[in-house]
């Protein structure tokens, strides 16, 4: 895997993204004047595999812990590169344990793994042609893969214009910044509000994670009324580092 972000252009132009958005929300369009031009760059993985991977090993840890645990398990393969599918089903459960997966995400890489080589994870190419549905539909069936970790797939590495995780904490927070809710909305929420954002949903998407950040400690003020969980609030905030990043 190169871990640095891609000069790959996306398949969308943001300079009408940002046109259509500012025209439906005006909202939105005071964020985009103050944030800047759409910054997202995609991310570099050989394959949906290490893609999915790496996803599955950064569950539930943030930052540098987070790296550390993917690069271990990089380590397993031969010539310093991600393993192969077929290499990291033969690696033993000990070694997994070892590089930091817990015992659930041992099982999750597994599956993976397996998955892969029955043909059920596409390769790069074959996401490319398919529908975000098709995608998260397909993934979903592996284990420790949830909608979340597809669309965040679809959204850094497959550069999709249209997609709006609901249920990312960050996402949530940025809305309640950004249009003055007292509370974060619910998904259902957030999704009917979003219709006016296609099909341009990533973009809008990204500038509510950049909402959280301008917002800085302010943002705290924002109430939950039913605390996220704590592995819905670190996806959040594992998004929205990904957003600065870029």
């Amino acid at each position: 895997m190169n871990s640095a972000t891609s000069a790959t252009p996306l398949p969308f132009d943001p300079a009408v993204a940002h046109e259509h958005l500012s025209r439906v929300d005006k909202r939105l369009a005071r964020v985009i004047e103050r944030v800047g031009g759409f910054g997202l760059k995609l991310d570099e993985c050989d394959s949906v595999f290490e893609s999915l991977l790496e996803a599955i090993t950064h569950q539930s840890i943030a930052g540098k812990a987070a790296q550390a645990v993917f690069s271990r398990v990089v380590a397993l393969g031969s010539n310093g590169r991600c393993p192969t599918p077929g290499e990291l089903l033969r690696v033993r459960k000990p070694a997994l344990r070892k590089a930091g997966l817990s015992n659930a995400k041992v099982a999750a890489v597994r599956d993976l793994a397996q998955k892969t080589i029955e043909g059920v994870v596409p390769t790069i190419e074959q996401a490319a042609a398919m529908s975000d549905q098709e995608l998260v539909e397909r993934l979903v069936s592996i284990r420790g893969i949830g909608a979340w970790t597809v669309e965040m797939f679809l959204i850094f590495r497959l550069g999709r214009p249209d997609v709006l995780p609901i249920h990312d904490y960050g996402v949530q927070k940025g809305f309640a910044i950004t249009y003055r809710k007292r509370a974060i909305p619910k998904p259902r929420e957030l999704a009917e509000f979003g219709e006016r954002w296609r099909p341009y949903r990533t973009v809008a998407s990204w500038y509510m994670w950049r909402a959280v950040q301008l917002a800085g400690k302010a943002a705290r003020d924002t109430k939950n009324p039913r605390p996220a969980p704590k592995k819905r609030a670190a996806q959040g905030k594992r998004a929205a580092r990904r957003a600065r990043k870029t």
